[in-house]
C-alpha cells in the first residue's frame, strides 16, 4: 500500500500546515481544513490516508483552536472514489484477509467519529463520490454537494456489499429507494443525494472557496445553524431525477425478497423496470442477498454503529468467498465485465448463512 511522507510547517499568523503524500491539512485561525490529494486516483483511500485522517481528527477534536472542520477532495474528477480497489484485490489474492479487515475496521471507526464529531464537520463534494467517499462525506453534520456530483455504492457489482455505514444511509432514504440503489448499483446525482439524505444542500462547486471563506462568520454556532446559514448564502436548486421514479421503484422494491422484486420488475411496463431487472441479474447473487438483508436490518434498527458492525461481519464473510476476487478482476483488473459468479443464480444463494451473519449469530 502507499506510504506517506509528512512535513509540519508553522507560520507567524497562527497557521499550522501538515502535508503528506496524499493528505493536506491546515489550521487557519479557527478553521481546520483537510484536502484529499490523490487526484490521479480520484482520491481513492489507502491505509496511510485513513490513519492520517484519524490522527488529524483525533487531535483536532480537543484542540480549542479548531472550532470547525472542512473536508474536500482535490482534482476535477471528484471528491473520493472510495477505497483503493486494487489494494483490496491484492489483500484477497495474497490471503491477507485479517490485514484488510483491520483496514476496514479503522475506516468504519473513522466514519463513526465523523458522525459523532463534537464540532461542525463540513464536507464539500464534487464529481465522483463512491463507497468510502460516501462514508467520509455523508456522515458529516454539514454536507454540501455539487448538483451534478455522482454518488454510488456499486459494491454488488464486484461481489461485495455496501459498507462504511452505507446500509444505514440507504435504509433512511425515502421509500425503497435504498434497496433499488444497492441492488442495481446505480449512480445518483447530487440533487438526488439531498432527497435521499446523503447531503444537506446543493452548492455550485465554483463557490466552494466562498463557502470556506464565509465559515468564520459562523464560528461557535452549532452545526444546524451553520448548515442553515450556508444554504441561505450559497444554496442552489436542481431537480432530483430519482424522486420522479419513486412510485414504480417503491412498488417493485417493496417486495419481501429478491425473487419477488425481480418478479414485480418483470411484470412492469416501465422501461426503468426492465433496466433495473437487467442490472440486478448482472450483479453478484450472494452480494445482492447480503445487501438487501443489511439495508432492511439497518432500517429496523436505525443505529449507525450497529450497521457498521453488521457490515464488517458481512465483509469478513464475503472476502473469503471467490466472488469478490472475481468481481474485481472482471470490473477493474481485466475489465471484461463478464464475472463468473459462484453461485450463479439467486435461488442458489445460502440465505440462512447470510441471515445468521446479519443477525450477529455467527
Amino acid at each position: 500500500m502507499a506510504t506517506s511522507r509528512t512535513a509540519h510547517l508553522r507560520s507567524g499568523n497562527d497557521r499550522t500546515i501538515t502535508i503528506t503524500t496524499d493528505i493536506h491539512s491546515t489550521v487557519n485561525a479557527s478553521l481546520g481544513l483537510i484536502e484529499l490529494r490523490r487526484p490521479a486516483s480520484i482520491n481513492a483511500l489507502t491505509l496511510p490516508m485513513l490513519q492520517e485522517l484519524t490522527d488529524i481528527l483525533t487531535a483536532w477534536k480537543d484542540d480549542p483552536q479548531v472550532s470547525m472542520v472542512v473536508l474536500r477532495g482535490s482534482g476535477e474528477r471528484g471528491f473520493c472514489a472510495g477505497g483503493d480497489i486494487k489494494d483490496f484485490h491484492r489483500a484477497i489474492i495474497e490471503d491477507d484477509h485479517a490485514g484488510f479487515l483491520e483496514l476496514l475496521s479503522l475506516e468504519f471507526d473513522l466514519d463513526a467519529m465523523i458522525a459523532t464529531y463534537a464540532k461542525p464537520f463540513i464536507t464539500l463534494v464534487h464529481g465522483l463520490c463512491m463507497g468510502g467517499g460516501i462514508g467520509l462525506a455523508s456522515h458529516a453534520s454539514v454536507r454540501a454537494t455539487a448538483p451534478d456530483a455522482r454518488f454510488a455504492m456499486p459494491e454488488t457489482r464486484i461481489g461485495y456489499s455496501p459498507d462504511v455505514g452505507g446500509t444505514h444511509l440507504m435504509a433512511r432514504a425515502p421509500g425503497h429507494l435504498g434497496e433499488y440503489l444497492v441492488l442495481t448499483a446505480s449512480t445518483f446525482t447530487g440533487a438526488d443525494a439531498v432527497e435521499l439524505g446523503f447531503a444537506d444542500m446543493l452548492v455550485d462547486p465554483e463557490r466552494f472557496e466562498e463557502v470556506i471563506d464565509a465559515l468564520s462568520d459562523f464560528e461557535s454556532m452549532p452545526a444546524p445553524q451553520v448548515a442553515a446559514g450556508l444554504e441561505v448564502l450559497f444554496g442552489s436548486v436542481a431537480p432530483s431525477p430519482l424522486s420522479a421514479e419513486q412510485p414504480w421503484i417503491d412498488e417493485a422494491f417493496g417486495a419481501p425478497d429478491l425473487a419477488g422484486i425481480l418478479s414485480r420488475l418483470d411484470a412492469m411496463a416501465h422501461s426503468g423496470a426492465a433496466e433495473a431487472a437487467a442490472a440486478i441479474r448482472a450483479n453478484c447473487p450472494t452480494s445482492l442477498q447480503s445487501a438487501l438483508c443489511a439495508v432492511r436490518a439497518a432500517r429496523e434498527e436505525d443505529h449507525l454503529r450497529s450497521a457498521l458492525d453488521r457490515e464488517l461481519r458481512l465483509a469478513d464473510y464475503l472476502m473469503h468467498r471467490p466472488d469478490l476476487a472475481e468481481g474485481i478482476r472482471a470490473q477493474v483488473i481485466d475489465k471484461d465485465r463478464n464475472p463468473a459468479w459462484s453461485p450463479a443464480r439467486i435461488d442458489q444463494v445460502d440465505r440462512e448463512a447470510i441471515a445468521s451473519i446479519v443477525a450477529g449469530e455467527s
